[in-house]
């Protein structure tokens, strides 16, 4: 895999002396309007920098609009033409057609394959800049990672909520007919770019999940004929299994917050129960005893607490029970089965995947069980996945009979903005923001 070393500086302007309440999206609004932008392409500062100019200009404004909050204003209506980046902005013309911010920024390539990249948010109608200007320095290689940094700076800035652009998910890439399906672990870019692929397509790989910082993924694979876990290096794509033990079955695996430690379901016999295992010692700790199946662990963001599947009460049911094991307490209590959990890296919510009356649904529910909320419905919507700062939820959908297939997609907390994002692939897992 190749690593990008990615640098940031910040830079001051002086900016205009109105003063006006800041320009702000407020994301827990039952009814959000789009906030209009406008997001000229940048300078060239140098030659050779004139598609980069367009083209981080066209990602910026594809990862706002992508979010659901912004609208993008056709450069079709512009009046003014940024032609330099320290040229002083002409806010009415840019009044004039609705623009409540303005992006604009500068690009410069070197010879020895770097590229530069500044830029600037202006709040139109209190006619200020919007926070220190930043520049981005590293491989042109890496130019769609600064653009993406630079929508989050962009989101950051109006919604004071971090952003999320610049991740990746891992996933598992799907080809071929549902009942001979290929399987293999892929990794891209959170809008579907710059896809990879992590192994080959030999065996039935399922559920990677990411590390805390991203350097690794842990995955269940078929490949020795009955389900073990492996843990992957995502940069050297060198990978080892966890636990080799002959008749037993591992899968479900997570990682603890402090990277050090995993959490999976180990079947035994006829009786399946969730361990904790230490990467560095080896030592393996069983944290629930009941007979029923005890499955899809998931550590809360403080590490304190774990979240999974039970069927102790005769049906599908979420439990939480403190992360050394212990005493579980039932948190779901609606109609139907409930599966999946996903703890929010904010702590506020589980995700999870619900079965009721033949539909599939992703909905989100306080770390109590209070305040269920279904997001989605479909054939079979499953397996959520949470973005780095909590806003957004990515899952897969499957469509039904037997030519169906598997697509990613996304949708708001609010259950807003659903919408595709990768065809024949499922089981994501987004990565934290990428360092």
């Amino acid at each position: 895999m190749m690593k990008m070393l990615l640098t940031c500086l910040a830079f001051v302007m002086a900016v205009s002396a109105v003063q006006a309440e800041p320009l702000r999206i407020e994301l827990d609004s039952p009814n959000i309007e789009p906030l209009p932008f406008a997001a000229p392409a940048f300078i060239a500062e140098s030659a050779g920098a004139d598609q980069y100019a367009r083209d981080l200009a066209a990602v910026v404004s594809s990862d706002l609009q992508g979010s659901g909050l912004f609208r993008a204003i056709s450069q079709d209506a512009f009046i003014s033409q940024i032609t330099s980046f320290d040229s002083p902005v002409q806010y009415a013309d840019w009044k004039a057609i609705n623009a409540q911010a303005l992006i604009t920024g500068a690009v410069t390539t070197t010879g020895d394959g770097q590229i530069v990249v500044k830029f600037r948010l202006f709040d139109v109608f209190s006619e200020d800049q919007m926070g220190e200007g930043l520049q981005f320095v590293g491989s042109t290689n890496g130019w769609r990672r600064m653009a993406h940094k630079v929508a989050d700076a962009v989101y950051s800035r109006i919604t004071g909520e971090g952003g999320y652009f610049d991740s990746r998910v891992v996933y598992v890439s799907e080809t071929g007919p549902k009942n001979a399906r290929l399987k293999r672990l892929g990794i891209m870019d959170y809008d579907g770019a710059n896809q990879q692929f992590l192994t080959d397509a030999q065996a039935i790989v399922l559920a990677p999940r990411f590390s805390p910082n991203g350097d690794r993924v842990i995955y269940t694979s078929y490949e020795s004929g009955f389900p073990k876990i492996y843990v992957l290096d995502v940069a050297s794509v060198g990978r080892r299994v966890l636990q080799d033990q002959p008749g037993t079955m591992s899968f479900a695996p997570r990682f603890a917050p402090n990277g050090q430690d995993v959490v999976f379901s180990l079947t035994t016999g006829s009786n399946t129960d969730i361990y904790k295992l230490n990467l560095d010692s080896g030592q393996r700790t069983q944290l629930t005893t009941s007979p029923a199946i005890e499955t899809a662990p998931s550590y809360s963001p403080d590490g304190t607490q774990i979240v999974f599947e039970s069927d102790r009460s005769g049906t599908q049911q979420l439990y939480v029970m403190s992360a050394g094991g212990g005493e579980a307490t039932r948190i779901s209590f609606g109609q139907g089965r409930y599966g999946t959990p996903v703890w929010s890296p904010r702590g506020d919510l589980i995700a999870f995947t619900k079965q009721n009356r033949g539909r599939f649904h992703i909905g989100v529910m306080r770390t109590d069980g209070s305040g269920e909320r279904l997001l989605t419905a479909s054939f079979l919507d499953e397996g959520p996945t949470w973005s780095p700062n909590g806003r957004v939820i990515m899952f897969t959908r499957e469509t039904a009979g037997s030519g169906g297939s598997s697509t990613l997609y996304s949708v708001d907390i609010s259950g807003r903005n659903l919408k595709a994002v990768q065809a024949q692939a499922s089981d994501p897992s987004w990565s934290p923001l990428l360092k």
